[in-house]
C-alpha cells in the first residue's frame, strides 16, 4: 500500500468537463472549489419589529445552512473552499466583527432570534476549530510546513481575529480555545511578531483616548447660546460615548486574550505596557467618572449603561494588570523555586516601585488582589527578599489609600479570588434619588454577572462580623441582627454605607422586602448566653469552614472552645497564682525520689578505716597538697608483667610509707625512663628543615630562597626573581594545598565564581 500523502503534496484525477480527459491535478486547486456565496452577517434588530425578525431570521438561516454544507464537506473539499472561496473569509470576518459581545444588551424579545443567533454561534466556531487543525486523522492532513503558510499568507487567522475569538468564545469554550491558538501560534511563530507589531497600536489608542477626553473637557466648558452651539454640544456628547464604547470593548478583548493566551504577557511587557496602562487608567478614569456625573441626560438608562460599562471597564484594566505581573513574575517565581528567582523578584519590586504615584490605580488594585499578599508569597519563596524595598512599597500602598481619601477594607481575599467590593464600584451620580438608586441595582447586577464580575467578596466572620453588627446597631438600635446581617453582605461589610442607606432610604429592593426587625437564627441545641464564642459568626456552618478542616496541636484539648461548649475555668488564671507557687516550691518529694534511686550505689565505700597501733584513721585521704599533674601517665601499662604477678606484689594499705619505700625498691622499671614533656616547636621546625635539607641533597633539587625573595619592594625585580614566583605559585599546591589553585581557576573559567 502507499504511503499516503499529505493533502499539499497529493495529486486527484479530474475530468474536464468540455473534453471529458482525465487530468492529474493537485488536492488543493482553485478549480475545486464549489460556487457558494457566503451573505455577509448582520446582527439582531433591536426592537420587536416584525419584518426585520423576519429578514435576520432568513437571511441568518441561508448562513447556517452554508456553514453545515462546508463543515460536512471532506478534508481536501473543505480546504478547497477555506483557501480558495472569498465570500467565505469576508463573512467569517463580518461575524467576528458584529457579533454582539457579552456585556452587550439586546432587547429583542423574540426566542427565535436567541435560537438561531447561538446556533450561528456554534458553527462559526466549529470552523474556525477546524480550520485550525492540521492534522485530523492518520489518512487526512497537511504538512505543518504548508499549513502554517496557509493560514499566515491566506489571512486566515491574524491579530485582529484572534482576539475577537477569544472575547466572543472565551467564557465557554476556553479548553478548545486555548488549544486551538496554543497550535497556531507554535505553528507559525510569526504571529508573535504581528502580536509585537500590534502592541504599539494598542498604546496608541490609549493616546487618542486621552486626547480625545482632553478636547472633549475643553469644549463642554463653552457656553451654549445658540443652535450651532447646542449641536456641537451634541456631538460631542456623542463623541464621548463613543469612547467609552470603545474603551469597554479593548478592555473586555485584551482580558479575554490574555486570559486564554497568557504567553503573550511577555510580548506586550517589552513594550512597558503595564506602565502605560496604569498612567492611562489614571489619567482617563477620573475624567469619565467626572463627566458621567456632572451631565445632566434625557434619559435615565443611557447614564446607567454609560456607568456600566466604565465599572467594566475599571475593572478589566486591573485584571490585564494582575494577568501579567503574574504570569511573568509571580508564577515563574513558584515555578523555579529557589533556582534563577532573583530576576523575576527584581522585576515585580521595579514595577511597582514605578508606580507608587499612580495613587488612584494603586488603591484599586490593592482592593481586588492585595499587594501585600503578593509581597509574602516573595518573602516565602526567597528568605533574602529585601526587606527596606518591601516595606516601603507596603507603606506607600496605605498612603495611597490615605491620599485619595478612601478606607482601606479592613479584610482581604489574597491572589486566589478578588472582592467585587463597593468601593471598586464607583458611587454612582446623584442627580436625584430615582437615578441614584437605579444605577445602584444596575450596577450591582452587573457585577455579580458570570462573565463580568470575579470572585465573590470574602465572607467576614467571627469578632469583626459581631463588631460590624454592633455598630449598626448602635446607630439603629431598632432593627433586627438578621436584618442587619442580610444588609452588611449585599453591600459587602461595609457598615457605614450600610447605615447611610438606612437613614436615606436607599436600600435595595431585596432588602425592602426583608422584615427590619428580623433576629439571626442560631443553630439547633446554641444559645447565646451560654457561651458567646460559639454564636459568633454565619447563621450556618459552612461545610467546609476553616474550623472544620483546621490542624493543630491543641486540638479537643479541655481548652479548645471550638469543641466543647464548656471550660473548667478553676484551671484559668490571670497571672501566676501565689499559693500553688509557694506550694511547689515547700514540695520536697522529689528529693526522696532521688535518694531511693541512688541507694542502689551503696555498695561503694569511699573511705576504709583503717586501725594501726591502736589508732583508727581512715585510709587512702586525699592530700591536698599531692601533685596530680602525672596521674594520668599509663606508667606499667606497657610492661610484660602478669596481672597475677602484680597482685602478689600489691602491699597492704597499713605499711607506713618508709617502709613502703624500702620494700619498693625493687619495683623501679629498667631503662631509661620515656620523656613526656612537649619539645621546643622551634627545635621541631629546625630537624625538619634539616631532613628536608637532606632529602633535595639526595634528589639533586636546588632552591635558591633568595630568588624568590627578591630584592626590596619598589627597587624593582630580576626575571629570574619573577620565574620563581611562578613556579612556586604554580607548584605550591603539590603536597599540602590539595590543588586548591586550580581547581579555582577551574571553576572560574566555567563561570561558578563572579570573578
Amino acid at each position: 500500500m502507499p504511503p499516503v500523502l499529505p493533502l499539499d503534496q497529493a495529486e486527484v484525477s479530474v475530468k474536464e468537463k468540455n473534453t471529458g480527459r482525465t487530468q492529474q491535478l493537485p488536492a488543493l486547486h482553485p478549480s475545486r472549489k464549489e460556487d457558494r456565496y457566503f451573505v455577509l452577517y448582520k446582527p439582531p434588530p433591536q426592537g420587536g419589529d416584525k419584518a426585520l425578525v423576519e429578514e435576520f431570521l432568513e437571511r441568518a438561516q441561508f448562513t447556517a445552512d452554508d456553514l453545515d454544507w462546508l463543515l460536512a464537506l471532506p478534508h481536501d473539499r473543505f480546504w478547497c473552499q477555506v483557501i480558495f472561496d472569498e465570500t467565505l473569509q469576508k463573512f467569517l470576518d463580518s461575524f467576528l466583527r458584529y457579533m454582539p459581545r457579552q456585556f452587550d444588551e439586546l432587547e429583542n424579545p423574540n426566542p427565535a432570534v436567541a435560537e438561531m443567533q447561538k446556533k450561528l454561534h456554534r458553527t462559526v466556531f466549529m470552523t474556525f476549530l477546524r480550520m485550525s487543525t492540521h492534522k485530523e486523522s492518520k489518512d487526512h492532513f497537511i504538512s505543518p510546513e504548508a499549513f502554517r503558510e496557509i493560514i499566515y499568507d491566506g489571512f486566515l487567522f491574524d491579530i485582529p481575529k484572534i482576539f475577537d475569538l477569544c472575547v466572543l468564545y472565551g467564557k465557554g469554550n476556553a479548553a478548545l480555545l486555548q488549544k486551538m491558538i496554543g497550535n497556531i501560534f507554535n505553528q507559525q511563530p510569526n504571529y508573535f511578531s504581528d502580536l509585537n507589531e500590534t502592541v504599539p497600536t494598542i498604546l496608541q489608542v490609549m493616546g487618542l483616548h486621552c486626547n480625545c477626553l482632553l478636547w472633549y473637557d475643553f469644549c463642554k466648558t463653552r457656553t451654549p447660546g445658540a443652535r450651532t452651539a447646542l449641536t456641537e454640544c451634541t456631538l460631542f456628547f456623542q463623541e464621548f460615548k463613543d469612547i467609552l464604547l470603545y474603551l469597554c470593548d479593548t478592555c473586555t478583548t485584551l482580558f479575554a486574550f490574555l486570559d486564554i493566551f497568557p504567553d503573550a504577557s511577555r510580548t506586550m511587557q517589552k513594550h512597558d505596557f503595564l506602565l502605560r496602562l496604569t498612567s492611562f487608567y489614571e489619567a482617563v478614569v477620573p475624567e469619565l467618572e467626572r463627566t458621567i456625573k456632572k451631565r445632566q441626560f434625557d434619559e435615565t438608562s443611557l447614564q446607567s449603561d454609560l456607568w456600566r460599562r466604565l465599572s467594566h471597564s475599571r475593572k478589566k484594566m486591573i485584571e490585564i494588570f494582575h494577568l501579567i505581573i503574574n504570569y511573568t513574575c509571580l508564577q515563574p517565581i513558584l515555578e523555579n523555586g529557589s533556582e534563577n528567582i532573583l530576576a523575576f523578584i527584581e522585576d515585580f519590586l521595579q514595577i511597582f516601585t514605578a508606580l507608587l504615584h499612580e495613587k488612584r490605580f494603586l488603591t484599586d488594585y490593592d482592593e481586588q488582589f492585595p499587594v501585600a499578599d503578593d509581597i509574602s508569597l516573595l518573602q516565602q519563596a526567597f528568605p533574602g527578599l529585601d526587606e527596606t524595598r518591601t516595606s516601603y512599597i507596603i507603606k506607600a500602598v496605605d498612603s495611597a489609600w490615605e491620599a485619595i481619601g478612601r478606607k482601606k477594607p479592613i479584610f482581604a481575599t489574597g491572589n486566589t479570588g478578588h472582592t467585587a467590593s463597593a468601593s471598586l464600584a464607583i458611587q454612582p451620580p446623584t442627580a436625584n434619588g430615582e437615578t441614584e438608586h437605579d444605577l445602584q441595582q444596575l450596577e450591582y447586577e452587573y457585577e455579580n454577572d458570570d462573565y463580568c464580575a470575579g470572585a465573590t467578596a470574602a465572607r467576614v466572620t467571627g469578632v469583626e462580623l459581631e463588631s460590624l453588627i454592633s455598630q449598626v446597631k448602635d446607630i439603629l438600635p431598632d432593627l433586627g441582627e438578621g436584618f442587619i446581617l442580610s444588609c452588611l453582605e449585599e453591600y459587602n461589610y461595609d457598615a457605614e454605607n450600610v447605615i447611610n442607606n438606612i437613614l436615606e432610604d436607599k436600600l435595595l429592593p431585596s432588602l425592602h422586602k426583608l422584615d427590619r426587625t428580623l433576629e439571626r437564627h442560631l443553630p439547633c441545641g446554641v444559645h447565646k448566653e451560654d457561651n458567646p464564642l460559639i454564636c459568633i459568626g454565619e447563621v450556618t456552618e459552612d461545610k467546609h469552614s476553616v474550623l472544620s478542616t483546621r490542624l493543630g496541636v491543641f486540638d479537643n484539648d479541655e481548652f479548645d472552645i471550638f469543641s466543647r461548649n464548656t471550660l473548667d475555668m478553676s484551671k484559668v488564671s490571670r497571672g501566676k497564682k501565689k499559693e500553688e507557687g509557694k506550694k511547689l516550691l515547700d514540695d520536697k518529694s522529689h528529693i526522696e525520689e532521688q535518694k531511693e534511686r541512688y541507694k542502689a550505689y551503696s555498695i561503694v565505700v569511699e573511705e576504709v578505716l583503717v586501725e594501726q597501733d591502736g589508732a583508727h584513721f581512715y585510709g587512702d585521704n586525699y592530700d591536698d597538697e599531692y601533685d596530680d599533674t602525672y596521674d594520668v601517665n599509663q606508667v606499667g601499662a606497657n610492661d610484660i608483667d602478669s596481672d597475677d604477678e602484680l597482685i602478689s606484689r600489691r602491699l597492704p594499705a597499713s605499711v607506713c610509707l618508709v617502709n613502703r619505700k624500702m620494700h619498693c625498691s625493687h619495683f623501679q622499671e629498667e631503662g631509661p625512663k620515656r620523656d613526656l614533656f612537649i619539645q621546643d616547636p622551634a627545635v621541631l621546625r629546625e630537624r625538619a628543615e634539616a631532613r628536608r635539607a637532606t632529602q633535595h641533597a639526595r634528589k639533586g633539587f636546588k632552591h635558591d630562597s633568595s630568588l624568590v625573595a627578591g630584592s626590596a619592594k619598589g627597587q624593582g625585580q630580576s626575571k629570574d626573581t619573577l620565574s620563581e614566583r611562578r613556579k612556586k605559585e604554580a607548584n605550591k599546591s603539590y603536597r599540602g594545598n590539595h590543588n586548591r589553585r586550580s581547581l579555582a581557576d577551574r571553576k572560574r573559567n566555567k563561570g561558578m565564581i563572579p570573578s
